[in-house]
């Protein structure tokens, strides 16, 4: 973990984080003051940076690569409810917000360079900023309507429906996510989805 004025990439952290849909609306004095607070991370593939179930959260700013949000029962079943990548957030806004537990784990689909701050600061440093509050909540309503939207086409579609959905709504994470979280996101087992690619159904 490194601060950002002390990072051997700095320039380049600092045009990620003024491409990322929620910052990049701010002015150069907000954008000191809130890279003051935020730390860089490097994330292994596969590492946890949020564990479902607890209180301590944070924000989290994708500089480069993907991570997805999970949800898993006492037994160990998962279920992915969300992939995001560069110029995209994760949260636990919402759980912050209703004062429980985070609902879900976020996790680091490949490897991943994130920038991260406590929620409590993030959200103190929102308050006095009234543009930029309204930009991040609408991109957590946002977020939650897909989720929504997702779990419902895994009733209502069949298997080619879900694979050419993903397809149409997210062209740039087709050929990223591996095959193997994909198929999990889609609630199919990996040979179904390798056996639609090859027959040419999708």
């Amino acid at each position: 973990m490194a601060l950002i004025a002390s990072h051997s990439e700095k320039n380049v952290i600092r045009l990620e984080l003024g491409q990322n849909e929620v910052l990049q609306g701010l002015d150069e004095e907000d954008r000191a003051e809130l890279e003051r607070q935020l730390v860089i991370v490097e994330g292994h593939k596969g590492e946890f940076l949020l564990h479902q179930g607890v209180l301590e959260m944070e924000q989290y700013f994708i500089l480069d690569g993907i991570l997805k949000r999970v949800v898993a029962n006492k037994e160990g079943k998962e279920m992915i409810l969300r992939f995001a990548n560069e110029r995209d957030m994760e949260t636990s806004y919402a759980a912050w917000r209703l004062g429980t537990p985070t609902p879900y784990s976020i996790v680091c689909v490949t490897k991943a360079r994130i920038a991260r701050m406590p929620l409590t600061e993030w959200v103190a440093f929102l308050e006095p900023r009234p543009k930029a509050k309204q930009v991040f909540e609408y991109c957590v309503m946002r977020a939650m309507s897909e989720i929504m939207a997702h779990t419902i086409t895994l009733h209502l579609l069949d298997a080619p429906g879900r694979v050419h959905r993903f397809m149409r709504k997210h062209p740039e994470l087709v050929d990223r996510v591996p095959q193997k979280e994909l198929a999990s996101y889609l609630n199919l087992s990996a040979e179904t989805l390798s056996r639609l690619r090859h027959s040419g159904k999708i």
